[in-house]
């Protein structure tokens, strides 16, 4: 199985709480992406593209994977910082 999602990467959790929070009330999660994001990917607004089971830490993974497709999942922590991930296919 494969998976796509997008991320928004912090290293605050205050600030990934605030973003959770914007999205949840409409904000583009691109537009957040691209200004918040400490990740390269913030370039194509948080898109990761499609990978395949273990090719993301742990805890990203099993976050995406209990998304449904669209949804948007609470701040994740892991190694890098705190992602807000936004599930957008499985294959």
């Amino acid at each position: 199985m494969e998976m796509r999602a997008s991320h928004i990467l912090v290293k605050d959790k205050s600030l990934a709480d605030k973003l959770y929070l914007e999205l949840k009330g409409g904000a583009n999660f691109q537009a957040l992406a691209r200004r918040y994001s400490t990740c390269p990917s913030k370039e194509k607004g948080g898109d990761l593209g499609w990978f395949k089971e273990g090719a993301m830490v742990k805890e990203f993974e099993e976050a995406t994977k209990r998304l449904s497709y669209g949804a948007i999942s609470r701040p994740v922590r892991t190694q890098f910082g705190y992602h807000i991930i936004k599930k957008t296919g499985t294959r």
